[in-house]
């Protein structure tokens, strides 16, 4: 006899946002907003968002979620973040959190990869 003993699977984005007005890329507080914001409309349970802003620019964010996490870097020199975005489950959708998030910035200008982890069914005799 088979049957399933667990599954796991999730979804990993990785994504480039352009075009983006630097100062929103060095306002921590709003990005902070802005990625919390993305992350719950995209089904993600928030736990925590921390922030911090490097000299003489640049913003990373950290956003714990109960589904994995979320990650900005921003590049304000250049009109450029990069987000990763990992969630597990069927819950929270990580390339929606991504298209919200570029819309929060402003910019269309995004390219994503996802890959998909985890398996979808294990299975053991027994």
């Amino acid at each position: 006899m088979t049957r399933e003993i667990g599954a796991f699977a999730g979804r990993h984005v990785l994504a480039e946002l352009r075009s983006i007005d630097p100062g929103l890329l060095d306002d921590p507080a709003f990005l902070r907003d802005a990625l919390r914001t993305a992350v719950s409309e995209a089904g993600a349970t928030v736990c925590d968002v921390v922030a911090h802003r490097f000299e003489p620019q640049g913003v990373t964010v950290l956003a714990l979620l109960a589904e994995s996490h979320a990650s900005v870097h921003t590049y304000p020199e250049i009109g450029a973040l990069f987000a990763d975005v990992f969630t597990c489950g069927d819950q929270a959708d990580p390339e929606v959190a991504v298209r919200l998030l570029a819309a929060a910035l402003g910019t269309s200008a995004v390219e994503m990869s996802v890959v998909e982890r985890g398996e979808k069914h294990v299975t053991a005799d027994r």
